[in-house]
């Protein structure tokens, strides 16, 4: 029980990669609240969700605050929640630009404003935000995407300094996973996934439960002594 007596919270935890680490926090004793637009489409005991939208600094606070009020301290956070909108740049809209912005990096920073300097405060904490191999290599027609994931490691760079210097045990670490089989690539023509699988040295694609595996090292006592960390999890993706 890696994580017993923990309190964490998991952003766009209703399914996906976002639903096996809560999965994988509450099987190792956490108290996971995931929060999501969506409702949670599977039920595990100990992880409750509340509706949220990343987006409102408002909602964020009170969110943080109910949290708090509830449970007197937050030890792990996963910013998770991300969405798409792809198009070519030429042919990319305010729209598509802002609102992928808004979810992938806006609401990375509404919630950890509140929750970073909470932890310092605390003395230690773990806060793991989910990148993406598109943003250390970039991707044809994925340029807002692309710039989200890339602006969430240099939070997690900045954040690792910031909340530790005083002396306080708080860790930030991103994860950047490559083509994982979630919903959104279940859609995707067998042809395509295929092609994908060949752009890594292990010939697959991964699946949700592996990045999941990786944020709870990251989450527990096991990664102590890491911080300020970009951990790929791609399968030796080569884009």
């Amino acid at each position: 029980m890696k994580l017993a007596g923990k309190v964490a919270i998991v952003t766009g935890g209703a399914k996906g990669i976002g639903m096996e680490i809560c999965k994988a926090f509450a099987k190792e004793g956490a108290t996971v609240i995931a929060a999501d637009m969506g409702e949670m489409s599977y039920e595990e005991t100990n992880v409750t969700w509340k509706r949220l939208n990343v987006t409102d600094s408002v909602a964020c606070q009170i969110f943080f605050e109910e949290v708090m009020q509830k449970y007197g301290h937050i030890d792990i956070l996963v910013n998770n929640a991300g969405i798409t909108k792809d198009s070519m740049t030429r042919k990319m809209t305010d729209e598509q630009w802002d609102a992928v912005i808004n979810v992938n990096l806006k609401g990375v920073f509404n919630l950890t404003r509140h929750i970073g300097p909470q932890m310092e405060l605390q003395g230690n904490g773990s806060i793991i935000n989910i990148s993406s191999v598109v943003g250390i290599f970039g991707n044809i027609g994925q340029a807002n995407y692309a710039a989200s994931k890339a602006g969430i490691i240099g939070l997690t760079m900045t954040w690792a300094k910031e909340f530790a210097r005083k002396g306080a045990a708080v860790r930030v670490n991103a994860i950047a996973p490559g083509y994982v089989m979630t919903d959104i690539l279940k859609t995707v023509p067998e042809d395509l996934l295929q092609s994908f699988a060949k752009l890594t040295m292990l010939g697959r694609l991964g699946q949700p439960e592996e990045i999941a595996k990786v944020a709870l090292f990251l989450a527990s006592e096991d990664a102590s002594y890491i911080t300020g960390q970009t951990i790929s999890v791609n399968g030796g993706m080569r884009l």
